[in-house]
């Protein structure tokens, strides 16, 4: 009989995940009959009682296994460490918050049974999102895509079915910076979309801040292409080349026509405006610089993607 995976990594859900185990994906695991199911729960360092509550469920039913990492790493480092564990020949992974429907799970194991290697499942509409939301999600995926990234598609979420051959090459991956849809699309394989509506939250409050979103998109750009540092090549030659054009329109027109326009511009404030101006641009290509060294530090350092703390993990062999 083949084996399902179902990963959920889980970080200060305890007012909701009893809930969404009991009332949404056990009925759902159930009527699964034709695989052996092991119900991964990744506990991303969660200072609530999540982690009791997922204890409690491993030992009740060896069918789950919890995975308690030693402290908050994130939702990435969580997904890597479920699918580094997944024995199944396929894997889903799912939100613990009840946004995702669980009832979706037999729609994505029959695409997959008909070939698709990837099924991922593609949020139609942002329920009770704001407008800042919604724009920042469009102007996200316009920039990925503008950016080279022409694998992922707008919507697509880490709602979705792998299968054991891409899980294997996921795991192979090194990097430390990650974003799990980004590198399981990079990877290719055969994927195929399914479309769900985006449910409210069972209970509790996102643990993702605006500025932790913005840093993920930033991680994303960076670690997905090589697009900024071509963008401010090509910036700073638009500059020099404008900068070019405009001190010779100074010349001409103040030197040799004799100023007509009676601009009055001496020579302090031109070298002020280009010294200004050109200050910004270099600050703007340090920064960029910067984050792309940061990810060439993080990598070399060689620190493991997460910590498991097998005292308090559950199930695990």
């Amino acid at each position: 009989m083949k084996k399902l995976s179902i990963i959920i990594p889980v970080h200060n859900e305890s007012e909701g995940i009893k809930d969404f185990l009991d009332k949404k994906l056990l009925p759902v695991v159930s009527d699964i009959k034709d695989y052996k199911t092991e119900i991964i729960l990744v506990d991303d360092g969660s200072t609530d009682d999540s982690l009791k509550i997922l204890q409690s469920f491993a030992e009740k039913d060896p069918m789950f296994k919890v995975v308690a990492l030693s402290r908050n790493f994130g939702k990435e480092p969580a997904l890597s460490a479920g699918l580094k564990i997944a024995e199944g020949d396929a894997a889903i992974t799912i939100d613990a918050d009840g946004q995702q429907p669980p009832e979706l799970i037999p729609k994505f194991i029959k695409k997959w049974e008909d070939g698709a290697e990837i099924v991922t499942g593609v949020r139609d509409h942002y329920t009770k999102h704001g407008f800042i939301q919604k724009l920042g999600s469009k102007l996200f995926y316009f920039l990925l895509r503008k950016m080279g990234n022409k694998h992922t598609v707008p919507g697509s979420t880490d709602f979705r079915l792998i299968d054991r051959v891409v899980i294997d090459e996921f795991n192979n991956l090194s990097e430390h910076n990650r974003i799990t849809r980004g590198l399981i699309d990079w990877l290719g394989f055969n994927q195929q979309y399914i479309e769900y509506t985006y449910g409210v939250r069972m209970a509790g409050k996102p643990s993702y801040s605006l500025k932790k979103l913005f840093r993920l998109a930033m991680d994303s750009f960076i670690s997905m292409s090589t697009t900024p540092l071509v963008i401010l090549g090509y910036l700073g030659g638009i500059i020099t080349f404008l900068s070019v054009c405009l001190g010779l329109f100074c010349i001409i027109n103040q030197y040799i026509l004799g100023d007509p326009l009676h601009l009055y511009w001496n020579g302090a404030v031109q070298m002020s405006i280009f010294i200004t101006f050109l200050v910004g641009i270099v600050l703007i290509s340090q920064a960029t610089i910067a984050l792309y060294i940061s990810h060439i530090h993080a990598e070399t350092q060689g620190r493991p993607l997460y910590i498991i703390d097998r005292k308090k993990s559950k199930n695990l062999k």
